[in-house]
């Protein structure tokens, strides 16, 4: 994989069609489809299917316990608001892994190790992710449509999860093993299966939840979103160029016409700031003594993570950027005036949400892992590509923190929620 990250080749060309709208009830989605004839470079695919199954077991796709860890020092206590403390629930008698999902006003759906030690640190305290309940209801019926050796396949389940409260809400925090990026078989000529659609299906009929939020990391493409920042969106947008394409769905936009609640907003970023030591970047120098240099390392001004709503603090419905390969913003890409912040998998719960007729809320909540990247370094000019390899580098170094800030971000979303 550091072979793949060196010799990444980051591409600019990219197809922006037409746009035009349609709606269902309670989605809307805009269409914006063009057959694309730009083909990212393989390592791209590369990339992020290895930084998706980090910290997972290469034969059985379990979560490494160790790595699921978050030592915030023993003077570090999460202060939530009176009543609104999350308690995880587990369920006794344990369920078996065919079990239906129990009910829940909102279900929380994330998708790596990172991002679900993040969660449970968060919305359920003292479970941690390997102790949450197994979930392979109809994983026969998935398993043709997922790729060999993908995660799901080396685990033969679909994902685990654990009911939890907060205040009135009854909330479902899940992990899933199904993963745009990660299980598309082949059908033709950038066209794919996409199963991890049909999981958000099953999980809206079981659980019937009144809201769902898919969270986890993505790159900033605002250059004042720094890292740890949250992003906030009701819409999310297809932006492949790999696997998917020529898929129908690709170039369409779906967005959740609904309000966000803010009213625990203020907490939840006084909550988040109380990190702000984690995200620290480090002084900066040339790599090596042979770079003409003088003085010492630069810094940066440090980072106070704050919460980034649509219609707020970006234009109203401003999607999430979806892309079927790795991706992150630069100086120089200027994808924030596509979308809100770039990630690999959103834009599939709008799809389902899109099939329908009467779905339920959603919004995706997404934490910047990486900065927006400068576009001036060097990128497929040389072996080394500078812009590649400080994207992945912070996504690995921080993802783990910047998770957690992204599920405090979520709680205060919850917890905002009118009874």
């Amino acid at each position: 994989t550091q072979e793949a990250v060196h010799s990444y080749d980051r591409r600019a060309d990219f197809a922006l069609p037409k746009l035009g709208s349609h709606s269902t009830i309670g989605v809307t989605m805009t269409d914006s489809h063009t057959t694309s004839t730009t083909i990212t470079h393989p390592d791209r695919k590369e990339i992020a299917r290895y930084l998706l199954a980090r910290g997972l077991d290469p034969i059985t796709a379990t979560i490494d316990p160790a790595r699921t860890l978050i030592d915030l020092g023993h003077d570090h206590t999460i202060a939530f608001p009176d009543g609104l403390q999350p308690t995880p629930a587990p369920i006794s008698p344990a369920p078996g892994e065919d079990d239906p999902l129990p009910e829940a006003d909102v279900v929380v759906i994330t998708w790596t190790v990172d991002e679900v030690s993040g969660l449970a640190h968060v919305l359920t305290p003292e479970v941690s992710p390997d102790k949450w309940h197994k979930y392979a209801r109809d994983f026969d019926k998935y398993q043709p449509r997922i790729r060999p050796h993908a995660p799901a396949a080396q685990a033969r389940r679909l994902g685990s999860y654990m009911p939890t409260q907060v205040g009135t809400k009854r909330v479902l925090c899940m992990k899933s093993e199904l993963h745009l990026n990660q299980d598309g078989v082949k059908t033709g000529d950038g066209t794919a299966t996409l199963p991890v659609k049909d999981f958000f299906l099953q999980i809206i009929a079981e659980a019937k939840p009144t809201l769902v939020l898919t969270i986890g990391t993505a790159g900033s493409v605002y250059e004042n979103f720094g890292l740890g920042d949250v992003v906030v969106s009701r819409a999310a947008k297809f932006r492949c160029q790999n696997e998917f394409r020529n898929e129908p769905f690709n170039g369409q936009s779906f967005h959740s016409d609904w309000v966000l609640p803010t009213d625990r907003l203020t907490d939840a970023e006084r909550l988040m700031r109380t990190l702000s030591s984690e995200i620290a970047e480090p002084p900066f120098a040339p790599p090596t003594k042979r770079f003409r240099f003088s003085g010492d390392p630069i810094t940066t001004p440090g980072n106070q993570p704050q919460i980034r709503l649509d219609g707020r603090d970006m234009p109203k419905f401003h999607p999430i950027l979806t892309t079927d390969y790795f991706e992150y913003g630069t100086s120089a890409n200027r994808l924030d005036k596509e979308g809100a912040a770039v990630e690999m998998g959103d834009a599939a719960l709008g799809l389902a949400c899109a099939e329908l007729d009467s779905p339920p809320h959603w919004a995706a909540v997404r934490n910047m892992s990486d900065p927006t990247i400068n576009g001036d370094l060097p990128a497929k000019e040389y072996p080394l590509n500078e812009q590649t390899t400080w994207a992945v580098g912070y996504y690995t170094a921080y993802g783990k923190w910047t998770s957690t800030l992204g599920a405090l971000a979520t709680w205060g979303l919850i917890a905002g929620l009118p009874d």
